[in-house]
């Protein structure tokens, strides 16, 4: 395989990493000279502004950074860059820490050291030119890439002199020149240093439009001569002159970093769509800062609609958030270190001033930092979704419970340790509210004043869920029960246990309470069919592990339950569908089904004589088969051998319509064979008649 291709990205990803690493020094080299000026003014006695200027060779492939800053002398030069890792900035800080300065200007970036020697990864020559505003001499650091020395001298040519500040020139590998075209480098700033407090300008060659004379042809002035004409219009063309000039490349003033109350809606919305390649206004936006233990400044914000595919539930490697620290940009690839994945939605930039400016993929997964930062992220963004929850526009939630509504089932699964925050933004449809969706508040509002649980059923739709045998008694009793229709609902509520006190329980599992026992009824009930209920276990065998008296029914003869720890039907329905063929594991969490019957029915009650009269009668047994084949189905089971149960109910619908509507079957047979059998008959009766003498 060529390697061609991965040195390019190599040496691009190494080079943004340096001009990234060289504007942050030149940014902390010109605060930390706005900072010394406030008691040493004359420090700025050159008059020169305090900016970043960024000038490229593309041709001889040299990339030069200057900036304006406080500079070095000599000893600072050769302890700043003759030794790996050691940091000026940090000297400061210890300086300003031990005189027990204000420290107000702390968040300095740069580092010296590792970060600086990099650029001999993509330069084979790194030239540092500095003076400090404390000297009269400019001094010259040069390093080669394959040299272990490095030299340090003064600056005599007048035309390489600067007022104040350092001067960076990187001096590129020959394969590498192309990276210093202008545009490269224009866009490495504006995506990670766009924000710096400093201007940043890039040497970019600028152009404009003027009209020149054109010079008339001899043909035509001859020709024009021939006509008369004494008075010629002088002929012009448009051209665009070029030249080179300074672009201002970057904007000072993040919007994060500005108040709140001074930022308008308007100004939210234009970043949101800017940064992230949006055309949409977002639903919901937030922007805080927070101090204290861990400083940092956001804005978050809710989009209108899921991203195309709608597979970000699943992938948490999104570039949602944009992590800077210090105004500088670090990543936007995340994998859930700043959010959980259910949360992978939301979008926003975070700006950090205790990460350092190197963080890694390492550090971001082991710093308490980012844990703590991460904890009051996702607390923001529940503010939020709960704010457009309560919205008195209610189309808002609806559009957001479409589109991120799964992530939220999700986050209950994943999240245990926010389900009071996840709890009251879930919504479900339910038996008295199958067109809109309610939350559980509204759910627990509505509540009998004896209700103790929330009953709920799962299945695959409102249709199946509004028809389910399990319903009848709570819709007699004007009981409410929420209809998990989503697959991923019925995990969702299992992982929750409970709302406000208030314990889920399946509708479709054993020993359901409806709050309405009445143990000497049950008792009576009991003595009256437990033979019939012990004659249909005997008949079901395995299939069941009970046969029991149903407190749930008052249409429907009997349902099948599933045990209070196995799966539920609709359960039972997804972990097939994933299994991929392979269903050996599944019996066991299955668990026991128990097989409840409806003593008032008709068909119980006949059943029920048939035990005690006739026990061993085939259409009695063959019955049971049936009534239990179909009460698999009514319950949302599968049948083992759905042809089997077709035949049943073929044979049975043909017992029911004999004899009904069409002639029976013998007077049919001889109706048909009569016309066959009427010519000699009538041949035997009729009398003799003569022809030609004979008889």
């Amino acid at each position: 395989m060529d390697g061609k291709p991965r040195k390019n990205t190599l040496y691009k990803v190494w080079l943004s990493t340096i001009i990234k690493a060289s504007l942050g020094n030149a940014s902390d080299a010109l605060d930390k000279l706005r900072f010394l000026s406030v008691t040493e003014p004359e420090l700025l006695k050159d008059g020169v502004d305090l900016d970043i200027r960024i000038q490229t060779d593309k041709d001889n492939g040299i990339v030069i950074l200057t900036d304006s800053g406080i500079g070095m002398n000599r000893q600072e030069l050769i302890d700043c860059l003759g030794t790996i890792a050691q940091s000026g900035t940090a000297k400061f800080l210890k300086a300003l820490k031990e005189s027990k300065g204000s420290g107000s200007d702390s968040n300095l970036i740069g580092q010296f050291g590792v970060g600086f020697y990099s650029a001999f990864l993509v330069a084979d020559r790194v030239v540092v030119s500095t003076k400090s505003p404390k000297s009269d001499k400019q001094y010259v650091w040069e390093g080669e890439a394959n040299s272990s020395t490095y030299t340090i001298r003064e600056e005599t040519d007048p035309q390489k002199l600067i007022p104040r500040g350092t001067r960076l020139t990187l001096y590129l590998k020959r394969d590498d020149k192309g990276f210093a075209h202008p545009e490269r480098i224009e866009k490495l700033v504006k995506n990670y240093s766009q924000f710096l407090s400093f201007p940043i300008y890039t040497w970019q060659e600028k152009g404009y439009t003027k009209e020149v004379e054109v010079e008339e042809d001899p043909a035509d002035a001859k020709k024009d001569e021939e006509d008369g004409k004494t008075e010629k219009k002088k002929k012009t063309k448009k051209v665009v002159e070029k030249y080179w000039d300074w672009e201002l490349t970057n904007e000072t003033q993040p919007i994060w970093l500005r108040n709140p109350k001074d930022v308008t809606t308007e100004e939210y919305n234009e970043f949101y769509k800017k940064t992230f390649n949006e055309y949409l206004e977002p639903l919901a936006s937030s922007h805080f800062t927070t101090e204290g233990e861990v400083e940092f400044r956001s804005i978050l914000y809710v989009p209108s609609i899921a991203p195309m595919g709608k597979d970000d539930i699943a992938n948490p490697k999104t570039k949602n958030i944009r992590l800077y620290v210090k105004r500088v940009f670090i990543s936007d690839d995340f994998d859930g270190e700043l959010f959980p994945r259910y949360l992978s939605f939301i979008r926003g930039v975070v700006d950090s001033h205790d990460l350092p400016l190197n963080v890694s993929r390492e550090i971001l997964q082991e710093s308490r930092i980012v844990r703590i930062m991460r904890k009051r992220l996702v607390r923001k963004a529940f503010d939020m979704i709960l704010g457009i929850s309560m919205s008195e526009n209610k189309d808002d939630y609806e559009k957001f419970w479409e589109n991120f509504g799964k992530h939220l089932k999700l986050g209950c699964i994943e999240d245990r340790e926010n389900h009071k925050r996840l709890a009251p933004l879930l919504r479900f449809f339910s038996s008295q509210s199958e067109d809109y969706m309610i939350s559980l508040d509204e759910y627990v509002e509505n509540m009998k004043p004896d209700q103790k649980d929330i009953y709920y059923i799962a299945s695959d739709s409102v249709t199946s869920a509004k028809n389910t045998p399990f319903l009848e008694r709570l819709l007699e009793k004007d009981l409410e029960a929420l209809f998990l229709v989503d697959p991923i609902d019925e995990v969702a509520v299992q992982n929750l246990k409970s709302y406000k006190e208030k314990i889920f329980v399946d509708i479709s599992k054993e020993d359901l309470d409806l709050g309405d026992k009445n143990e000497e009824k049950e008792k009576e009930l009991k003595q009256e069919f437990g033979q019939t209920c012990d004659w249909i276990k005997n008949r079901l065998g395995d299939k069941v592990a009970s046969v029991q008296i149903s407190n749930r029914l008052s249409a429907s003869p009997c349902v099948l339950v599933s045990g209070k720890f196995g799966w539920s039907a609709n359960m039972e329905r997804l972990m097939k569908a994933q299994s991929v063929g392979d269903t050996s594991g599944m019996d066991f969490m299955r668990g026991r089904r128990v097989f409840e019957i409806n003593p008032q029915h008709p068909i119980i009650r006949t059943l029920n004589a048939a035990c005690k009269s006739s026990p061993n009668d085939e259409e009695a047994l063959r019955a049971i088969d049936l009534l239990y084949d179909t009460a698999l189905i009514s319950s949302g089971f599968t049948p083992d051998n759905p042809a089997q149960l077709g035949g049943k109910i073929y044979e049975m619908m043909g017992m029911a319509i004999s004899d009904k509507w069409a002639t029976p079957a013998a007077e049919y047979h001889q109706s048909f064979v009569k016309p066959n059998n009427s010519e000699p008959m009538e041949g035997e009766i009729v009398e003799p008649v003569e022809a030609g003498g004979q008889k």
